[in-house]
């Protein structure tokens, strides 16, 4: 990738584009709308047919912003069975211009409990709009769309944006993309591209853009504790035998020393952010109780960004409504490590099977599954694409972009670097700490996906300046 302008966007470009994006909007509103309305949940336990609902929908509107081609494709998962629906549209780049992917997914999490509205009817209040996916990651799908309509109606008028663009919309991205990286393989030509920018992440506020410069990796399994072949009496075989429930818990209370701090040997620390969060704005978007302190040492953002974290996601355990006066025999419980950046997951797996082999209660026997991995990821901090990409969110909000770290990780995009290793990886999003993405109200802020539409015209319009 050759360099890019320095030229920041003329504000007769912002305004012609901004123009066009407030025109188009409420269109796109309705369209993401009826995105939202779609219950594409890509769990196994859920009606799969509304993800190929969603891929439809995706799909014409997509075809509708002008690109010519546009398939819905799938590709085998590990275990063989066919992958959830994606939908690849694309516009061929003119001889000698590059080609921008741009990324998103159609599935969401499934609703949970706790909402005040139906979750998959939007609801707008004031400037956000409620709804599961509204944010994660329809919203990024209405991005894409927006930005591709307000550039299509420029160029209908003459005013052309020479770069190729491919739209990658995958189905399963909530499930763990698992059918992702054989995608790729399966379909490396069609999505070859020189920028791949990556709409599934957050701002840092509302007002304020970010661009992700760094997310954690992820271990995760479940540690099982056997204490006997079968249930005992807890009166006439209780003391001498502690039953399994205890000894899980003492197992896991060795994860963390006093402080909070993750206790497993051997796992990595990044360096510290450039930028802090402020813990009072923390604690509100966490929705931390008053009077619990906070776990860890270091500033927030290094806790958040550059340290891993452990997390306890799940028990399986004898419920309360159904006890009786025996030991249990066995419990388990799904662990959740998040990775540095830095991090190899292979090796972090093994530092915690190890400690928890180390910490094996005398009286149990302990057996660590892993089940997921996801590496960590780093990007450069001043390539030709993330100059491109501040100009942008500079023009589009008005004010500079920050550079954050996301506690959470995106291990697919460890994929896209190993296929696409030429390529530069913007990570970008639509999110805001209000937007409670996976929680109950759900919801993007209008405004802001105003300026992430534009933000992305302008973005693609650089790139076809300057690479």
């Amino acid at each position: 990738m050759t360099d890019t302008t320095t030229d920041e966007p003329t504000r007769d470009d912002v305004a012609a584009l901004r123009e066009r994006v407030e025109a188009l909007f409420p269109a796109l509103q309705a369209d993401l709308e009826a995105l939202v309305r779609i219950p594409s949940v890509s769990a196994a336990a859920f009606d799969q047919a509304h993800v190929a609902a969603s891929a439809d929908a995706v799909a014409t509107l997509l075809r509708d912003a002008g690109l010519p081609d546009v398939q819905i494709l799938r590709s085998a998962r590990p275990d063989g069975m066919p992958g959830a629906p994606a939908v690849v549209a694309r516009r061929p780049a003119p001889a000698g211009a590059p080609t921008v992917l741009l990324y998103a997914h159609h599935d969401v999490q499934p609703p949970g409990e706790g909402w005040t509205t139906d979750p998959f009817e939007p609801v707008q209040v004031g400037e956000r709009l409620y709804g599961r996916g509204a944010a994660d990651d329809k919203a990024g799908i209405a991005a894409h769309v927006g930005a591709l309509r307000a550039l299509g109606e420029l160029a209908a008028a003459g005013d052309e944006t020479p770069v190729g663009v491919t739209v990658f919309v995958e189905g399963e991205e909530e499930s763990g993309s698992p059918s992702f990286h054989q995608f790729l393989t399966d379909h490396r030509e069609l999505l070859r591209a020189d920028v791949i920018v990556v709409a599934d992440s957050t701002n840092w506020k509302v007002g304020t853009p970010a661009l992700t410069t760094s997310l954690r990796g992820l271990v995760d399994g479940v540690v099982e504790v056997e204490v006997l072949q079968h249930a005992g009496h807890s009166g006439m075989f209780g003391g001498p035998v502690l039953d399994a429930n205890v000894q899980l818990a003492r197992l896991l209370a060795t994860l963390h020393d006093d402080a909070g701090n993750v206790a497993v040997a051997g796992l990595v620390t990044a360096p510290e952010p450039e930028v802090d969060y402020d813990e009072a704005q923390f604690r509100a978007d966490a929705t931390v109780l008053d009077g619990v302190a906070l776990a860890g040492e270091g500033t927030i953002a290094g806790r958040l960004w550059a340290k891993p974290a452990l997390s306890v996601i799940g028990i399986d355990a004898t419920s309360v409504a159904h006890a009786s006066n025996t030991i249990a025999p066995r419990s388990r419980a799904k662990l959740s490590l998040r990775l540095a950046p830095g991090q190899d997951p292979e090796a972090a797996d093994r530092a915690l099977a190890d400690h928890l082999a180390a910490h094996a209660p005398a009286g149990a026997r302990v057996g660590w599954t892993r089940w997921e991995e996801g590496k960590p990821f780093l990007a450069p901090g001043d390539s030709a694409a993330m100059r491109a990409a501040r100009s942008a969110f500079t023009a589009a909000w008005g004010t500079e972009p920050v550079d954050i770290g996301v506690g959470g990780s995106i291990p697919f995009i460890a994929d896209l670097l190993e296929v696409f290793p030429d390529a530069a990886i913007l990570v970008t999003g639509v999110e805001d700490p209000d937007s409670r993405a996976h929680g109950a109200d759900e919801s993007v802020h209008l405004g802001e996906l105003r300026k992430v539409v534009l933000a992305e015209a302008l973005l693609l319009r650089r790139v076809a300046e300057g690479l």
